[in-house]
């Protein structure tokens, strides 16, 4: 029996829940295409991985070295693990995603310890690192190896490269290298108005998980290695973590396209004019709390509970803290400010019944 494609869904309907909602951007879906017919040499070898390296080399340096693999939790724990040894452990905010978001997998598949720490607005500083930043010799405790950070933050703050400056020197005075889980970097980077490299490689961040897919691609992530002498074993990691792509040139095109000109930060501009005036909109809204300064693409508020339920009926978003009546919604590269009116009306509706 012959079947045809069809589509399952109605493409005009857009909500907040996640940029993980949104599809490919257009020119990255053509990048693909570009990409594909006759044969590529496999697991990287491909002309379009090698082209990749010098397009990270321009925004990240000569040393840059990308490891393409599958998707964000994947580069995080091959970046994690190739910055430690076996019995080393990772100091990051109670709020990181390594911690929250990941179904325990630098623990599992890593090895890993957490050591956490709880912060005011998911920003880890060098006095909140000191709280775990200890006991090198005390065989009995994990022993502090990595500061991760996140950037942007879970909460949709962002780092200023000062800030992180801080955070690496503090750190590689400690003996201990820093890892910054850049999934959304370009919405970071955007925000800060500066080159990726302002606040990663310039100011002494060791490795790096750039992050494609909230970004526009389809698919695809890269472990970036921004100093060399950090990190050991990355091609063995990648392929013990189940992270090495046999077609690769397909997840390279993706990073390419974003990176090689301009669409990375034009996609993550949108996002963050979108929450911006998604922001401005709630302040209007009496009721509704804004929690965190918005800084990226996303928007945290507090307000009634069986407001947000009705209002999770009209528009798609997440409970962040259920209990507290907080949510999150998040603007993605093809929100549109006609969403953003929309949801606003709806949100003064549900908010006046």
């Amino acid at each position: 029996m012959r079947t045809d494609a069809r589509r399952h869904h109605d493409p005009q309907v857009r909500g907040f829940a996640s940029d993980n909602y949104a599809g490919a951007h257009p020119e990255v879906l053509a990048a693909i295409a570009l990409a594909n017919g006759g044969h590529q040499v496999a697991y990287g070898e491909d002309d379009y991985t090698g082209h990749l390296q010098r397009v990270m080399h321009s925004h990240f340096g000569p040393t840059a070295e990308a490891f393409p693999v599958f998707n964000g939790t994947g580069a995080n724990v091959v970046a994690l693990q190739a910055l430690t040894d076996r019995w080393g452990a990772v100091i990051c905010a109670e709020s990181a995603h390594i911690n929250v978001d990941e179904g325990g997998a630098p623990e599992r598949m890593g090895g890993l310890k957490l050591l956490t720490v709880p912060t005011p607005d998911g920003k880890l500083t060098p006095e909140l690192i000191d709280r775990q930043a200890y006991g090198w010799d005390d065989e009995h405790r994990a022993m502090p190896q990595v500061v991760s950070i996140t950037q942007n933050t879970e909460l949709g703050t962002v780092y200023t490269p000062d800030e992180i400056r801080a955070i690496c020197d503090h750190a590689h005075e400690r003996g201990m290298k820093v890892h910054l889980d850049g999934a959304r970097i370009a919405n970071a980077a955007a925000s800060l108005d500066v080159p990726m490299r302002t606040f990663t490689n310039t100011v002494g961040v060791d490795v790096l998980s750039f992050g494609g897919t909230k970004n526009g691609a389809l698919f695809g992530e890269a472990v970036v290695v921004l100093n060399p002498d950090a990190v050991r074993a990355m091609k063995h990691l990648r392929k013990l973590s189940m992270q090495l792509a046999s077609k690769m040139r397909f997840v390279s095109v993706q990073l390419e396209a974003l990176l090689a000109k301009d669409l990375w930060l034009r996609n993550a501009r949108h996002a963050n004019a979108m929450a911006q005036r998604l922001a401005e909109g709630v302040r209007a809204i009496d009721g509704v709390e804004i929690l965190y300064p918005v800084q990226a693409n996303a928007v945290f508020a507090r307000l009634p509970h069986a407001v947000s339920e009705r209002l999770q009926k009209r528009f798609r978003f997440y409970f962040w803290d259920e209990n507290a009546g907080d949510v999150r919604w998040m603007c993605a590269f093809d929100t549109r400010e006609d969403d953003v009116d929309a949801f606003l009306q709806a949100l003064k509706e549900e908010m006046a019944r």
